[in-house]
Protein backbone atom coordinates (compact mmCIF):
# COMPACT_ATOMS: atom_id res chain seq x y z
CA UNK A 1 0.00 0.00 0.00
CA UNK A 2 1.03 3.56 -0.82
CA UNK A 3 1.24 6.37 1.17
CA UNK A 4 -0.68 9.52 0.84
CA UNK A 5 0.19 13.00 2.02
CA UNK A 6 -2.32 15.19 3.29
CA UNK A 7 -2.40 18.94 1.68
CA UNK A 8 -5.34 19.98 3.73
CA UNK A 9 -5.97 23.52 5.97
CA UNK A 10 -6.44 23.43 9.19
CA UNK A 11 -10.93 23.40 10.43
CA UNK A 12 -12.51 23.10 13.84
CA UNK A 13 -14.94 20.55 14.58
CA UNK A 14 -16.22 18.80 17.56
CA UNK A 15 -15.05 14.81 17.66
CA UNK A 16 -15.48 12.10 19.78
CA UNK A 17 -12.42 9.52 19.46
CA UNK A 18 -12.88 5.53 19.55
CA UNK A 19 -10.23 5.15 22.13
CA UNK A 20 -8.99 6.87 25.18
CA UNK A 21 -5.42 7.32 23.54
CA UNK A 22 -6.83 9.03 20.12
CA UNK A 23 -5.43 12.46 18.93
CA UNK A 24 -7.66 14.54 17.04
CA UNK A 25 -6.96 13.59 13.08
CA UNK A 26 -9.07 16.14 12.07
CA UNK A 27 -6.57 18.68 12.75
CA UNK A 28 -5.51 19.59 9.24
CA UNK A 29 -8.63 18.70 7.79
CA UNK A 30 -10.53 20.83 4.80
CA UNK A 31 -14.62 21.59 5.35
CA UNK A 32 -16.46 20.71 1.76
CA UNK A 33 -19.49 22.35 1.68
CA UNK A 34 -22.79 20.35 2.15
CA UNK A 35 -23.81 18.45 -1.21
CA UNK A 36 -27.36 18.03 -2.22
CA UNK A 37 -28.58 14.21 -1.94
CA UNK A 38 -26.70 11.26 -3.90
CA UNK A 39 -27.33 8.07 -5.32
CA UNK A 40 -24.23 7.17 -3.63
CA UNK A 41 -26.63 6.93 -0.37
CA UNK A 42 -29.62 5.60 -1.98
CA UNK A 43 -30.03 1.86 -0.17
CA UNK A 44 -30.07 -0.75 -2.94
CA UNK A 45 -29.46 -4.55 -3.00
CA UNK A 46 -26.07 -6.96 -3.98
CA UNK A 47 -28.86 -10.09 -4.91
CA UNK A 48 -31.31 -10.52 -2.22
CA UNK A 49 -28.41 -8.41 0.28
CA UNK A 50 -29.75 -5.42 1.19
CA UNK A 51 -27.32 -2.66 1.47
CA UNK A 52 -28.03 0.88 3.21
CA UNK A 53 -26.09 2.87 0.72
CA UNK A 54 -24.12 2.52 -2.76
CA UNK A 55 -20.62 3.22 -0.75
CA UNK A 56 -18.09 -0.13 -0.53
CA UNK A 57 -15.12 -0.28 1.78
CA UNK A 58 -12.12 -1.82 -0.32
CA UNK A 59 -9.97 -4.65 0.95
CA UNK A 60 -6.80 -3.32 2.29
CA UNK A 61 -3.95 -5.19 3.74
CA UNK A 62 -3.45 -3.47 7.49
CA UNK A 63 -1.07 -6.50 9.06
CA UNK A 64 -3.38 -6.77 12.61
CA UNK A 65 -4.18 -10.61 12.23
CA UNK A 66 -1.17 -12.75 14.72
CA UNK A 67 1.69 -14.64 12.79
CA UNK A 68 -0.21 -17.54 12.45
CA UNK A 69 -3.26 -15.37 9.94
CA UNK A 70 -6.05 -15.53 12.52
CA UNK A 71 -7.78 -12.18 13.50
CA UNK A 72 -6.84 -10.69 15.96
CA UNK A 73 -10.07 -8.94 18.43
CA UNK A 74 -8.52 -5.09 17.79
CA UNK A 75 -9.71 -6.02 13.62
CA UNK A 76 -13.59 -6.76 15.06
CA UNK A 77 -13.68 -3.14 16.45
CA UNK A 78 -12.20 -1.63 13.25
CA UNK A 79 -14.24 -3.39 10.78
CA UNK A 80 -17.58 -2.69 13.30
CA UNK A 81 -16.61 1.11 13.66
CA UNK A 82 -16.56 1.35 9.65
CA UNK A 83 -20.16 -0.70 9.10
CA UNK A 84 -22.03 1.74 8.26
CA UNK A 85 -20.63 1.45 4.21
CA UNK A 86 -23.41 -0.48 2.23
CA UNK A 87 -20.42 -3.53 2.57
CA UNK A 88 -17.26 -4.37 4.15
CA UNK A 89 -15.11 -6.64 1.55
CA UNK A 90 -12.47 -7.24 4.18
CA UNK A 91 -8.81 -7.84 3.79
CA UNK A 92 -7.22 -10.35 1.91
CA UNK A 93 -7.15 -13.62 3.51
CA UNK A 94 -4.78 -16.72 2.50
CA UNK A 95 -6.30 -20.05 1.48
CA UNK A 96 -3.04 -21.93 2.46
CA UNK A 97 0.14 -21.62 3.84
CA UNK A 98 2.16 -21.18 1.00
CA UNK A 99 -0.29 -18.10 -0.41
CA UNK A 100 0.73 -15.93 2.48
CA UNK A 101 2.07 -12.57 1.41
CA UNK A 102 3.43 -10.00 4.51
CA UNK A 103 3.84 -11.09 8.51
CA UNK A 104 0.21 -10.72 10.44
CA UNK A 105 -1.89 -11.01 7.19
CA UNK A 106 -4.79 -12.95 7.75
CA UNK A 107 -5.67 -16.29 6.62
CA UNK A 108 -8.73 -18.79 6.21
CA UNK A 109 -7.58 -21.95 5.70
CA UNK A 110 -7.87 -23.48 9.01
CA UNK A 111 -10.37 -23.94 12.35
CA UNK A 112 -8.52 -21.00 14.54
CA UNK A 113 -9.07 -18.89 11.17
CA UNK A 114 -12.26 -19.27 11.55
CA UNK A 115 -13.14 -18.80 14.70
CA UNK A 116 -11.15 -15.17 14.31
CA UNK A 117 -12.99 -13.73 11.58
CA UNK A 118 -16.12 -14.87 13.51
CA UNK A 119 -15.40 -12.42 16.11
CA UNK A 120 -14.90 -9.56 13.26
CA UNK A 121 -18.35 -10.90 11.17
CA UNK A 122 -20.07 -10.54 14.69
CA UNK A 123 -19.15 -7.27 15.59
CA UNK A 124 -20.17 -6.14 11.77
CA UNK A 125 -23.22 -7.91 12.09
CA UNK A 126 -24.52 -6.36 15.35
CA UNK A 127 -23.39 -2.80 14.15
CA UNK A 128 -25.76 -3.25 11.14
CA UNK A 129 -23.39 -3.69 8.41
CA UNK A 130 -22.55 -6.35 5.98
CA UNK A 131 -19.49 -8.14 4.83
CA UNK A 132 -17.61 -9.97 2.19
CA UNK A 133 -13.74 -11.93 2.60
CA UNK A 134 -11.67 -11.26 0.10
CA UNK A 135 -9.54 -14.49 -0.93
CA UNK A 136 -6.09 -13.85 -1.98
CA UNK A 137 -3.08 -16.13 -2.97
CA UNK A 138 0.44 -13.76 -3.47
CA UNK A 139 2.07 -16.14 -6.06
CA UNK A 140 5.62 -14.62 -5.93
CA UNK A 141 4.78 -11.78 -3.78
CA UNK A 142 5.48 -14.15 -0.96
CA UNK A 143 8.99 -14.92 1.05
CA UNK A 144 10.10 -18.61 2.87
CA UNK A 145 10.76 -16.40 6.07
CA UNK A 146 7.34 -15.61 6.04
CA UNK A 147 5.26 -18.29 5.17
CA UNK A 148 8.32 -20.84 5.94
CA UNK A 149 7.09 -22.36 2.43
CA UNK A 150 9.01 -21.31 -1.19
CA UNK A 151 7.10 -18.84 -3.34
CA UNK A 152 4.60 -20.85 -6.20
CA UNK A 153 3.44 -18.72 -9.76
CA UNK A 154 3.07 -19.54 -12.88
CA UNK A 155 6.07 -19.15 -14.07
CA UNK A 156 10.07 -18.35 -12.46
CA UNK A 157 10.14 -14.92 -12.96
CA UNK A 158 10.73 -12.85 -9.49
CA UNK A 159 9.07 -9.74 -8.00
CA UNK A 160 11.78 -7.34 -9.54
CA UNK A 161 11.32 -5.48 -5.72
CA UNK A 162 12.61 -6.13 -1.88
CA UNK A 163 9.73 -7.52 0.28
CA UNK A 164 8.60 -7.28 3.66
CA UNK A 165 9.63 -10.09 5.70
CA UNK A 166 9.26 -10.71 9.78
CA UNK A 167 13.09 -9.24 9.66
CA UNK A 168 12.19 -6.22 7.69
CA UNK A 169 13.04 -5.94 3.79
CA UNK A 170 14.17 -8.79 2.06
CA UNK A 171 15.27 -9.50 -2.00
CA UNK A 172 12.53 -11.66 -3.38
CA UNK A 173 13.54 -14.99 -4.23
CA UNK A 174 12.74 -16.76 -7.48
CA UNK A 175 9.51 -18.46 -6.99
CA UNK A 176 9.28 -22.48 -8.18
CA UNK A 177 6.82 -22.94 -11.01
CA UNK A 178 3.41 -24.77 -10.54
CA UNK A 179 2.91 -27.67 -11.69
CA UNK A 180 -0.79 -28.46 -12.88
CA UNK A 181 -1.46 -30.88 -9.73
CA UNK A 182 -0.18 -27.79 -7.59
CA UNK A 183 -2.60 -25.86 -10.06
CA UNK A 184 -5.26 -28.86 -8.88
CA UNK A 185 -4.25 -28.43 -5.27
CA UNK A 186 -4.65 -24.33 -5.22
CA UNK A 187 -8.45 -24.14 -7.29
CA UNK A 188 -9.40 -26.41 -4.43
CA UNK A 189 -7.68 -24.85 -1.64
CA UNK A 190 -9.47 -21.34 -3.01
CA UNK A 191 -12.75 -23.44 -2.78
CA UNK A 192 -12.04 -24.54 0.53
CA UNK A 193 -11.28 -21.71 2.01
CA UNK A 194 -14.79 -20.07 0.73
CA UNK A 195 -16.64 -22.26 2.42
CA UNK A 196 -14.95 -21.60 5.74
CA UNK A 197 -15.18 -17.86 5.03
CA UNK A 198 -18.76 -19.04 5.00
CA UNK A 199 -18.86 -20.68 8.26
CA UNK A 200 -17.19 -17.44 9.84
CA UNK A 201 -20.18 -15.50 8.99
CA UNK A 202 -19.82 -14.15 5.40
CA UNK A 203 -21.85 -12.84 3.22
CA UNK A 204 -19.59 -14.01 0.56
CA UNK A 205 -16.25 -14.12 -0.52
CA UNK A 206 -14.10 -11.94 -3.50
CA UNK A 207 -11.92 -13.58 -5.54
CA UNK A 208 -8.96 -11.61 -5.91
CA UNK A 209 -7.18 -11.63 -9.59
CA UNK A 210 -5.71 -8.03 -9.63
CA UNK A 211 -2.97 -6.09 -8.06
CA UNK A 212 0.01 -8.46 -9.21
CA UNK A 213 -1.16 -11.48 -6.95
CA UNK A 214 -1.27 -15.02 -8.26
CA UNK A 215 -4.22 -15.17 -10.18
CA UNK A 216 -3.14 -11.36 -12.12
CA UNK A 217 -0.05 -13.22 -12.72
CA UNK A 218 -1.33 -15.95 -14.55
CA UNK A 219 -3.07 -13.26 -16.58
CA UNK A 220 -0.15 -11.46 -17.96
CA UNK A 221 2.47 -12.99 -20.56
CA UNK A 222 5.16 -10.91 -18.69
CA UNK A 223 4.62 -12.80 -15.69
CA UNK A 224 3.44 -16.19 -17.36
CA UNK A 225 5.75 -17.95 -19.42
CA UNK A 226 4.52 -21.11 -19.59
CA UNK A 227 4.13 -23.28 -22.57
CA UNK A 228 1.06 -25.77 -21.21
CA UNK A 229 -2.80 -25.00 -21.52
CA UNK A 230 -2.13 -22.16 -19.02
CA UNK A 231 -0.32 -19.98 -20.62
CA UNK A 232 0.88 -18.76 -24.19
CA UNK A 233 -2.91 -17.36 -25.76
CA UNK A 234 -5.23 -15.53 -24.02
CA UNK A 235 -7.50 -18.13 -23.65
CA UNK A 236 -4.95 -20.31 -21.70
CA UNK A 237 -4.05 -17.48 -19.11
CA UNK A 238 -7.38 -16.90 -18.12
CA UNK A 239 -7.84 -20.54 -17.27
CA UNK A 240 -6.60 -20.64 -14.17
CA UNK A 241 -8.73 -17.58 -12.52
CA UNK A 242 -12.03 -19.15 -14.64
CA UNK A 243 -11.21 -22.27 -12.77
CA UNK A 244 -10.73 -20.78 -9.34
CA UNK A 245 -13.96 -18.89 -9.85
CA UNK A 246 -16.06 -21.88 -10.83
CA UNK A 247 -14.86 -23.53 -8.38
CA UNK A 248 -15.15 -21.32 -5.61
CA UNK A 249 -19.00 -20.40 -6.96
CA UNK A 250 -19.90 -24.33 -7.42
CA UNK A 251 -18.83 -24.62 -3.40
CA UNK A 252 -20.73 -21.42 -1.85
CA UNK A 253 -23.19 -20.49 -4.60
CA UNK A 254 -22.62 -17.81 -7.04
CA UNK A 255 -24.29 -15.48 -5.54
CA UNK A 256 -22.30 -15.18 -2.33
CA UNK A 257 -19.09 -14.99 -5.28
CA UNK A 258 -17.57 -11.68 -6.43
CA UNK A 259 -14.39 -11.39 -8.49
CA UNK A 260 -11.88 -8.35 -8.35
CA UNK A 261 -9.69 -7.20 -11.64
CA UNK A 262 -7.22 -4.21 -12.19
CA UNK A 263 -6.69 -4.48 -16.29
CA UNK A 264 -3.59 -2.45 -16.53
CA UNK A 265 -2.68 -1.53 -12.70
CA UNK A 266 1.27 -1.76 -12.24
CA UNK A 267 0.95 -3.06 -8.47
CA UNK A 268 3.73 -4.95 -7.45
CA UNK A 269 5.32 -4.82 -11.06
CA UNK A 270 2.94 -6.22 -13.06
CA UNK A 271 3.02 -5.30 -16.49
CA UNK A 272 0.45 -6.03 -19.16
CA UNK A 273 0.70 -5.52 -23.02
CA UNK A 274 -2.82 -6.76 -24.01
CA UNK A 275 -5.37 -5.83 -21.57
CA UNK A 276 -7.77 -5.06 -24.19
CA UNK A 277 -8.21 -8.79 -25.33
CA UNK A 278 -7.61 -10.31 -21.71
CA UNK A 279 -10.37 -8.39 -19.42
CA UNK A 280 -13.16 -8.73 -22.55
CA UNK A 281 -12.20 -12.75 -22.58
CA UNK A 282 -11.94 -13.57 -18.85
CA UNK A 283 -15.41 -11.27 -18.09
CA UNK A 284 -16.90 -12.87 -21.10
CA UNK A 285 -16.23 -16.71 -19.54
CA UNK A 286 -16.99 -15.54 -16.07
CA UNK A 287 -20.19 -13.78 -16.98
CA UNK A 288 -22.27 -16.37 -16.58
CA UNK A 289 -21.90 -17.75 -14.05
CA UNK A 290 -24.57 -15.44 -12.15
CA UNK A 291 -21.61 -14.29 -9.70
CA UNK A 292 -22.59 -11.67 -7.28
CA UNK A 293 -20.67 -8.64 -8.78
CA UNK A 294 -17.28 -7.66 -10.85
CA UNK A 295 -15.07 -5.58 -9.49
CA UNK A 296 -13.10 -3.18 -11.55
CA UNK A 297 -9.50 -1.45 -9.83
CA UNK A 298 -8.82 2.23 -10.66
CA UNK A 299 -11.95 1.91 -13.20
CA UNK A 300 -11.97 4.97 -15.51
CA UNK A 301 -15.04 5.88 -17.23
CA UNK A 302 -12.94 8.14 -19.56
CA UNK A 303 -11.42 4.36 -20.66
CA UNK A 304 -13.06 2.47 -23.64
CA UNK A 305 -11.78 -0.91 -22.00
CA UNK A 306 -14.55 0.12 -18.81
CA UNK A 307 -17.28 0.49 -21.13
CA UNK A 308 -16.49 -3.01 -22.57
CA UNK A 309 -16.71 -4.37 -19.39
CA UNK A 310 -19.87 -2.93 -18.30
CA UNK A 311 -21.58 -3.94 -21.49
CA UNK A 312 -20.31 -7.66 -21.34
CA UNK A 313 -20.83 -7.90 -17.75
CA UNK A 314 -24.39 -8.56 -16.74
CA UNK A 315 -24.58 -8.40 -12.74
CA UNK A 316 -23.56 -6.00 -10.42
CA UNK A 317 -20.40 -3.69 -11.00
CA UNK A 318 -18.43 -2.30 -8.48
CA UNK A 319 -16.14 0.36 -9.58
CA UNK A 320 -12.92 1.64 -8.12
CA UNK A 321 -12.46 5.23 -8.78
CA UNK A 322 -8.87 5.97 -10.18
CA UNK A 323 -8.25 8.45 -8.05
CA UNK A 324 -4.76 9.73 -7.13
CA UNK A 325 -2.18 7.09 -6.54
CA UNK A 326 0.35 7.72 -4.38
CA UNK A 327 -0.85 11.12 -3.23
CA UNK A 328 -3.44 13.46 -1.07
CA UNK A 329 -7.25 12.03 -1.73
CA UNK A 330 -9.71 14.52 -2.98
CA UNK A 331 -11.25 16.78 -0.11
CA UNK A 332 -14.50 14.54 -0.82
CA UNK A 333 -12.63 11.05 -0.37
CA UNK A 334 -13.79 10.44 -3.88
CA UNK A 335 -17.61 11.65 -4.01
CA UNK A 336 -17.15 12.99 -6.87
CA UNK A 337 -15.48 10.64 -8.54
CA UNK A 338 -17.99 7.56 -7.50
CA UNK A 339 -20.94 9.33 -9.14
CA UNK A 340 -19.28 10.42 -12.25
CA UNK A 341 -18.67 6.03 -12.09
CA UNK A 342 -22.64 5.58 -11.01
CA UNK A 343 -23.38 7.63 -14.16
CA UNK A 344 -21.32 5.58 -16.31
CA UNK A 345 -23.19 2.70 -15.43
CA UNK A 346 -21.31 1.49 -12.37
CA UNK A 347 -23.82 0.00 -9.29
CA UNK A 348 -21.65 0.33 -6.46
CA UNK A 349 -18.72 2.63 -5.68
CA UNK A 350 -15.44 1.44 -3.60
CA UNK A 351 -13.30 3.32 -1.96
CA UNK A 352 -10.23 2.66 0.34
CA UNK A 353 -7.85 4.85 2.25
CA UNK A 354 -11.37 7.16 2.41
CA UNK A 355 -12.48 4.76 4.53
CA UNK A 356 -10.05 3.97 6.32
CA UNK A 357 -9.13 7.08 7.75
CA UNK A 358 -12.79 7.83 8.57
CA UNK A 359 -14.90 5.66 10.31
CA UNK A 360 -17.89 7.40 9.54
CA UNK A 361 -17.33 7.71 5.90
CA UNK A 362 -20.69 8.18 4.55
CA UNK A 363 -21.73 10.42 7.32
CA UNK A 364 -19.12 12.71 6.79
CA UNK A 365 -19.91 12.67 2.79
CA UNK A 366 -23.21 13.48 3.07
CA UNK A 367 -23.05 16.76 4.77
CA UNK A 368 -19.84 17.49 3.21
CA UNK A 369 -17.91 17.36 6.91
CA UNK A 370 -14.17 17.49 6.38
CA UNK A 371 -11.94 14.25 6.21
CA UNK A 372 -9.40 12.65 8.60
CA UNK A 373 -5.75 13.08 7.20
CA UNK A 374 -3.97 9.78 6.67
CA UNK A 375 -0.94 8.90 9.20
CA UNK A 376 1.18 7.68 6.74
CA UNK A 377 3.45 6.14 9.33
CA UNK A 378 0.61 3.97 10.38
CA UNK A 379 -0.92 1.94 7.58
CA UNK A 380 1.10 -1.25 7.40
CA UNK A 381 3.10 -3.42 9.59
CA UNK A 382 2.91 -0.90 12.83
CA UNK A 383 0.30 -2.81 14.95
CA UNK A 384 -1.24 -1.43 17.33
CA UNK A 385 -4.51 0.55 17.27
CA UNK A 386 -3.03 4.01 16.49
CA UNK A 387 -3.66 4.97 12.78
CA UNK A 388 -6.54 2.08 12.86
CA UNK A 389 -8.79 2.09 15.59
CA UNK A 390 -8.33 5.34 16.96
CA UNK A 391 -9.75 8.02 14.11
CA UNK A 392 -12.31 10.25 15.15
CA UNK A 393 -15.86 10.12 14.57
CA UNK A 394 -18.30 13.63 14.12
CA UNK A 395 -19.84 14.42 17.51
Amino acid sequence: MSTATSTETSTSIKTSTSTSTSTNANANATTVDAPPSSPLFEPTHLGSLPLKNRLVMAPMTRNRASATGVPEPIMATYYAQRASAGLIIAEAATPNAVGATYPNIPAIHDDTHVVGWRRVTDAVRDAGGQMFLQLQHGGRVGHPETTGHHPLAPSPVPLPDTIYTPSGHQESVVPQEMTEKQITSTVADFADAARRAVDAGFSGVEVHSANGYLLHQFLSDATNLRTDGYGGSVANRIRFTVEVVRAVAEAIGPERVGVRIAPGVTANAMREDDIDAVYPALVGELSDLGLAYLHVVFADPDQPLFHTLRAAWPGTLIANPALPWPGPLPADGGRAAGERLLDAGADLIALGRSFLANPDLVARMRTGAPLNPIRDAHLMYVGGETGYTDYPTLA
